[in-house]
């Protein structure tokens, strides 16, 4: 298939991601003729490696996409969400034909629908509708004793929803995609995962019930709240929206002001289906910002802090910037360069007002998932992961999961990964950190995910309960 043209964000002027990190709050840099050869090229490439992943490390034949590779025990239902969506990528790009995407996504639909439903705390794949946050590889049944995720769910059901508008033909199999996508949605009982209503709880366990803790305020849990207000026979009240946004946390960071929150994921994930350029609630209305724009800000003060680099981390600067939840390498702590480093393996890292939680460990996806909010920042700081580290830190499927530039000076031994002299890198990939990179890329170039989600009624009604308006949305809410 012909290669879509780049959208007009790639055509930035990059040389801008050279000046001195600023301090006040800046517009989107305006787009400038022609494209940058090298960044279009590398995006190529980074774009073809990172669905690759998907494509390769899936079980074929029920779609399961593991958690993490080559490290291989269990399949995250969050990354399934993500591997449906890059399969439309993949068929667009011409990496795979839309037969092979197409085949490949009524597998893995066919297996979630058909997989066993219940409350017994053995041999099932979900209840009432939601799933388990990880399920075995081949039987795809619940892994140990892991929760039934409300918040893995809807990134579960938002690739499902992809699939339904993407494959969107009038042939049988088509046909069967938006079928079973239909399903799977309508089955979820998003209202039952409300002991506390109006909020979601974040799980339940069939051996301890709901647990105590809500998705009460600015998490990645947008997605999550449109989906259940969107849902045809399992709705959620719209007070549900407001009750989160009075949570938020509004406030300054490295000269931006915005909804802070420390890791970039959380700024990231929603967007990835959502195009939230120009369209408003409540909340953002009073700001005079979107949330799209919020993002934007977050992205520009982490790498500030970066700049800034306060704790003294090696390797950090404007062009290498990246925290976000991420593998790292050991729970032990060294002294390094005259003060003491506590590291961490797995760590949801970030930075934002009053809240830093740095170990020194960079994460690509962070840059990677920022993409479309600042394409002249992010592009540079993925290149100069790969300049500077090569093969160790970008292989076969782009770039691995998180590298750490101290550890190699703190005379630890990780946990996992490799130690260089220039640092420590993970040799895993996390289903759950690829797909923002690659999505996000293929947003950036030419709004793929985001233009097929708009021909969604379930994401369109979602928004409009929850009180979007402006923008795309103009004339489609009743």
């Amino acid at each position: 298939m012909v290669r879509r043209l780049c959208h007009a964000w790639l055509a930035v002027v990059l040389t801008l991601a050279a000046c001195a990190v600023q301090t006040r709050q800046v517009p989107l840099p305006a787009p400038a003729a022609g494209t940058n050869a090298a960044a279009e090229a590398f995006l190529d490439d980074l774009e073809r490696r990172t669905f690759q992943w998907f494509w390769d490390t899936t079980n074929p034949s029920n779609g399961l996409v593991p958690d993490r590779w080559p490290d291989i025990n269990f399949s995250s239902i969050a990354a399934i969400g993500f591997g449906l969506t890059a399969y439309g990528v993949g068929a667009e790009r011409g990496y795979v034909t839309r037969a092979q995407a197409r085949d490949r996504t009524l597998a893995t639909l066919r297996f979630l629908w058909n997989a066993p439903q219940s409350d017994a705390p053995r041999d099932v794949t979900g209840y009432r509708g939601f799933f388990y946050h990880f399920l075995d590889m081949e039987a795809g049944r619940r892994h140990q004793t892991t929760e039934l995720s409300a918040m893995d769910t809807a990134l579960l059901m938002a690739g499902v929803l992809f699939a339904q508008s993407y494959f969107d033909r009038e042939d049988a199999a088509e046909r069967d995609v938006q079928d079973l996508a239909g399903r799977l949605y309508r089955r979820v009982e998003w209202n039952w995962m409300q002991p506390r209503p109006p909020l979601i709880a974040m799980a339940w366990r069939p051996e301890a019930g709901m647990t105590p803790h809500d998705y009460r305020s600015y998490e990645e849990a947008m997605i999550l709240y449109v989906l259940a207000l969107a849902s045809p026979g399992h709705a959620i009240s719209p007070e549900a929206w407001s009750a989160r946004t009075a949570n938020y946390k509004w406030d300054r960071f490295y000269g931006y002001e915005f909804i802070n929150y420390a890791p970039l994921f959380i700024h990231q994930y929603s967007h990835i289906w959502i195009d939230f350029r120009g369209i408003q609630d409540a909340y953002t209305r009073e700001k005079g910002i979107d949330y799209f724009e919020n993002s934007r800000r977050a992205t520009y003060a982490q790498r500030a802090y970066a700049a800034d680099n306060p704790g003294r981390f090696r390797g950090y600067g404007g062009h290498l910037w990246g925290l976000t939840a991420c593998i790292g390498p050991a729970d032990a702590s060294a002294a390094v360069d005259g003060r003491e480093v506590r590291f961490h393996t797995y760590w949801a890292r970030g930075a934002s007002a009053g809240d830093i939680r740095d170990d020194g460990t960079i994460a690509p996806t962070a840059a990677g998932g920022s993409l479309p909010f600042a394409p002249e920042i992010a592009i540079p700081a993925l290149q100069e992961m790969q300049k500077r580290y090569g093969e160790r830190a970008y292989r076969k499927y782009g770039f691995i999961d998180a590298f750490n530039p101290t550890f190699a000076a703190s005379g630890l031994k990780p946990q996992s990964g490799t130690v260089h002299p220039d640092g420590w890198f993970t040799d895993d990939y996390l289903g759950i950190d690829q797909g923002p990179i690659v999505l996000m890329a293929a947003n950036l170039r030419g709004e793929l995910v985001w233009r097929v989600m708009k021909r969604n009624p379930h994401i369109v009604g979602g928004l409009c309960r929850a009180g979007f308006t402006g923008g795309w949305l103009e004339g489609r809410c009743p």
